[in-house]
């Protein structure tokens, strides 16, 4: 039962930083106003909920897909997580990115999508193929999906490192340091390792603590004692988050707003109990697809409406705040007509998740 409960969890979790990531790519204030006063009041109104809520989806992501890899990890089920993550990380990867460069090139070379497209006319050749799935070069927002596959390569140097609680804490201590001297790693950001390291750590020494597997007691009132003390601490974190998220915007210092992402995921993971989630719905499920498709039909909504809607203040700031809805009921148009006439590519265009 608590199994279930705990992938009913991280499937709404990671609808809701789907959602979440929506909102940070869909401004559009200068797209519509121009540069005026108008579009400093929608911009500042964006960027706050885009900066700040927003900011938390993608290390989000991290750890939970840290947490996952490294949940129940031994040596002799590498090769079974790698496989897994073939079909679930790796081929979609691929296939967004060609999907999406052969986007570019049939709509930069189509007069009414020109303008929507905004690049001039794409190549259409092997060298450029090749290069766009590889480095997301048209696709710009699966850089979280190139970081993961390293993070994902990187599982036998970060295994014994993580395991041990000393190396743990030294290596930790490290990936702050280098944060906070902003320097840069080879191919492998810093802060994304500190997320999904962070959540990497919990699954290999405390998996309690995320699952609440521990042992509980039959009484219905210390459970429910037990249960508000999670949210209440779950709260206090996210009230930290939010203090040190204004620390850092007073001392532009990057670890601040690191330790702020990470604790307010944390934080909100804590507050809301497995137990009083509902049963996912369908839709929920395919949070891959949704994200693979998002920034195609953002872009697509935002350019084409900048078009044709009035520049009144109200049109993009509607249209930003009901963007992830809007995107969420056409991709679940897409993806029903997908899994109805070619269940194989949309089982891969959704990472094989059913």
């Amino acid at each position: 039962m608590k199994d279930r409960w705990f992938h009913n969890k991280i499937t709404w979790f990671s609808f809701v930083f789907s959602l979440l990531v929506i909102w940070v790519h869909s401004y559009n204030a200068e797209l519509y106003l121009g540069k005026s006063p108008e579009m400093e009041i929608v911009y500042r109104l964006e960027h706050r909920i885009g900066d700040g809520l927003g900011q938390i989806a993608v290390p989000g992501f991290f750890m939970i897909s840290g947490y996952l890899f490294y949940r129940d990890f031994t040596w002799s089920r590498l090769g079974e997580k790698w496989n897994r993550r073939i079909r679930s990380v790796l081929l979609p990867y691929i296939l967004w990115n060609f999907l999406y460069y052969m986007g570019y090139v049939i709509g930069s070379r189509l007069p009414w999508m020109t303008d929507v497209v905004g690049k001039g006319v794409i190549p259409f050749d092997l060298f450029t193929a090749v290069d766009a799935v590889i480095n997301y070069t048209y696709n710009y927002v699966f850089w979280y999906l190139f970081q993961l596959i390293l993070l994902i390569l990187l599982a036998p140097v970060l295994y014994p490192v993580l395991k041990c609680v000393w190396s743990r804490i030294l290596f930790l201590l490290f990936l702050w340091y280098i944060a906070a001297v902003k320097k840069e790693l080879p191919f492998v950001n810093a802060d994304a390792l500190i997320y999904y390291s962070s959540a990497a750590s919990l699954a290999l020494s405390k998996p309690q603590w995320v699952e609440r597997t521990g042992k509980r007691s039959q009484c219905q009132t210390a459970a429910k004692k037990e249960t508000c003390r999670q949210v209440l601490w779950g709260l206090g974190m996210i009230g930290g988050a939010c203090a040190v998220y204004q620390a850092g915007l007073r001392t532009a210092f990057v670890p601040c707003f690191v330790l702020c992402r990470l604790m307010a995921a944390a934080g909100l993971w804590m507050a809301v109990p497995a137990e009083g989630l509902p049963e996912a719905k369908d839709f929920m499920c395919h949070n891959f697809f949704l994200y693979g498709v998002h920034f195609a039909l953002v872009r697509f909504i935002n350019k084409a409406g900048a078009q044709i809607l009035p520049p009144v203040l109200a049109v993009p700031l509607a249209l930003y705040f009901f963007m992830p809805f809007l995107v969420l009921g056409i991709a679940g148009i897409i993806g029903r007509m997908l899994r109805r006439w070619v269940p194989l590519v949309w089982s891969l265009m959704n990472g094989g998740r059913i």
